[in-house]
């Protein structure tokens, strides 16, 4: 790993990606977590004293602004965030001879295909929150050693999580009833096969690029809940809805699962994204990190 000498930087430790990556990077390599309120990333002066004084082996971003409705009337917060502080962590990460960790989003595709995106696609994002995302990736190529990985619909973690996925489990434990997209597709990330595949990616060394991130497999949110009501083996009330059915400010792609192809002829394959979720239903019970692969 480039700059192999000095601690593994995580900015936005607190996040629910962030703490699983501080957690399964940490096996491997000092870790140094960063939380918004040790480093606010829109504060380029400051991010650059603490990438130097740090002289870390890595930096993982795992900020970042995920309010995709209130994009729309706050972009340029949106675009400090997921735009403007990347380029300022890729270049701090440059002069401190770091790799750079940047995670992306499926948002950056139109949602207008019948196959899972590859990362050759043409990005073409259809919102505030999705542009964003999208030049925040061209500001990560500013470090020399990058690994921009595009993940989504994310799940699990150290604490109790809020995100779509999580929502319908805790929805489908309790027995409904379940409002759930027919007309999404979504290929499932489970945060700690992310922070795994982070880590072999780094350890490996392997090529500097886009890598789409994610549990293999894809799904409707409907056969999503299918799947939890089938693992859980509980009966709850599901209610399909359609995209046109929600008003919601910021479009969504229809279609949007990822083909992680290119992650695994890197070496690293990543579970069906029903498996991860048999991990992340036993967590519930077994404690924090218990969905966590050895």
């Amino acid at each position: 790993m480039v700059g192999a000498t000095g601690p593994v930087v995580v900015v936005g430790a607190a996040g629910q990606l962030g703490q699983a990556v501080v957690r399964t990077l940490g096996r491997r390599w000092p870790v140094t977590p960063l939380t918004r309120a040790d480093l606010d990333v829109t504060r380029a002066a400051d991010v650059r004293a603490t990438i130097a004084a740090i002289a870390p082996r890595a930096v993982i971003n795992c900020a970042g602004f995920n309010h995709v409705d209130r994009a729309e009337d706050e972009a340029s917060l949106a675009f400090e965030v997921n735009g403007i502080a990347v380029r300022t962590l890729a270049r701090a990460a440059a002069d401190a001879g770091a790799a750079l960790v940047h995670y992306s989003s499926d948002f950056v595709f139109d949602g207008e295909t019948d196959r899972p995106y590859r990362e050759t696609d043409r990005p073409q994002p259809q919102s505030v929150y999705a542009a964003s995302k999208l030049v925040g990736e061209w500001f990560a190529m500013d470090a020399p050693v990058h690994y921009v990985l595009r993940v989504e619909s994310l799940f699990g973690g150290v604490d109790k999580q809020s995100s779509s996925f999580d929502k319908i489990v805790g929805a489908v434990a309790a027995g409904g009833p379940v409002r759930v997209f027919v007309d999404r597709v979504v290929s499932p990330s489970y945060v700690w096969d992310v922070a795994e595949a982070t880590a072999r990616l780094l350890e490996t060394g392997a090529a500097p690029g886009i890598y789409h991130c994610v549990n293999s497999g894809h799904a409707t949110w409907q056969g999503v809940a299918e799947e939890v009501v089938r693992q859980l083996g509980v009966a709850a009330v599901l209610e399909p809805i359609r995209l046109e059915d929600v008003k919601l400010p910021a479009a969504r792609p229809r279609y949007c699962a990822l083909a992680n192809d290119k992650l695994k002829a890197a070496g690293i394959d990543m579970p069906a994204w029903q498996d991860a979720l048999g991990r992340y239903l036993a967590s519930r019970d077994g404690g924090a990190g218990a969905g966590a692969r050895d």
